[in-house]
């Protein structure tokens, strides 16, 4: 019942879903579990997935991609989430959805022909890099420097919590060429090889096993001007152009782990015996599915109205924020229900239930935290 299409979906939408369940089915569930446990997933994935015709979807044809606009883009997401059930590989393998859309809205045509099109055939890793160690969600404060030195930047910083950080080959970075503040940040695009580029540690994490995740370095980085995406000093637009787009397929994450609990948890309580009989014929157990159902179905409302939206052109900051933080409260309380009613197995780490809680967590901070999209909705609506 929760599961069901936004009203928008056509066909192309169930064959994409389709394509996706049967990659998902295909490659990722049969090593789910070794690969959340090892911490990693093999790099020819990659390259699986941009053959089936996947790894490029939402992207412009004539620039490599498959076409499609962002409503495929969730349906796709949120399958080989339901079918692959590894979130943290499909987070690791959805890096690019992050890194690339800068350089498609202000690169060159010679940067996309160099950046892009080897990332959507799978051939590269990229990532972006944003986050600081002693910044958090504050963008306008970023400190990783890049003064200019002829045709070169010198880059001098550090970035954390950077998803596919220690396998990427290219990372879009925001760096400051200005002065303090918005007005000053620029973007970079920043090679696997570049002297002075580094991965300072691999960050282990909460949950997201599978999905790299670094800690890059700067030290004295030299990195040509002909990787310098857009203007000098006006990245900072960009950046949050492609914050807004994120958060909404966070949501569209959340929506999709909760679906896979709710489903976890309805064939769990019915093959689950006690007193008896099986615990789905317990009210408290049904009562408990049909809030998860609930919840989930208006995380999805929500999300559908800002993805539909967004489709017609719209920038709607606002709305993506509330459907951020509606679907990541909604996810928490869902897979906490999950673990419930699994009861003494939702805490074992061979139960799916058990790894959706833990990826879970990362949603309200992710993306920019619960708090700053309060703030984003109170700015917007004039509070």
């Amino acid at each position: 019942m929760p599961n069901l299409p936004p009203l928008h979906e056509d066909e192309t939408h169930a064959q994409l879903r389709e394509q996706a369940r049967r990659f998902a089915a295909k490659e990722i569930a049969p090593n789910a579990h070794a690969w959340e446990e090892a911490e990693e997933f093999p790099r020819e994935l990659y390259g699986k997935m941009a053959a089936a015709g996947l790894l490029g979807i939402g992207y412009p044809e004539e620039h490599g991609g498959g076409g499609g606009e962002v409503t495929h883009v969730l349906a796709v997401a949120e399958e080989l989430v339901l079918a692959g059930r590894s979130v943290g590989t499909v987070v690791g393998l959805g890096s690019h959805g992050i890194a690339l859309p800068p350089i498609l809205r202000s690169g060159t045509p010679a940067q996309i022909e160099r950046f892009v099109r080897p990332a959507l055939r799978g051939e590269t890793i990229a990532a972006l890099a944003i986050t600081e160690p002693g910044g958090g969600s504050d963008v306008a404060g970023l400190k990783t420097r890049a003064r200019r030195d002829g045709d070169h930047y010198i880059v001098d910083g550090a970035k954390t919590f950077i998803t596919s950080g220690v396998r990427a080959d290219l990372v879009t970075c925001a760096v400051r060429t200005g002065g303090e503040g918005h007005g000053g940040v620029s973007l970079l695009v920043i090679e696997r090889g570049t002297p002075g580029f580094s991965v300072g540690k691999k960050l282990k994490k909460m949950g997201w096993w599978a999905s790299d995740t670094a800690e890059l370095v700067f030290e004295n980085c030299r990195v040509p001007v002909e990787n310098r995406i857009g203007d000098e000093n006006a990245g900072f637009l960009t950046i949050m152009l492609n914050f807004a787009t994120e958060r909404l397929f966070l949501a569209g994450n959340c929506v999709a782990i909760a679906e896979l609990a709710h489903r976890e948890s309805i064939r769990y309580a019915k093959e689950r015996h006690a007193f008896g009989k099986s615990i789905s014929g317990f009210q408290v157990v049904r009562h408990k599915l049909a809030d998860m159902a609930s919840r989930i179905a208006a995380a999805r409302a929500l999300t559908n109205e800002c993805a539909r939206r967004v489709q017609a052109g719209e920038q709607v900051p606002s709305l993506a924020a509330m459907a951020k933080n509606v679907a990541t409260d909604m996810v928490m309380e869902v897979c906490d229900q999950a673990v419930q009613i699994h009861g003494g197995y939702g805490y074992m780490r061979e139960y799916v239930v058990e790894r959706l809680f833990r990826d879970a967590r990362l949603y309200a901070i992710g993306g920019g935290t619960r708090e700053i999209m309060n703030e984003i909705i109170s700015k917007v609506e004039g509070y």
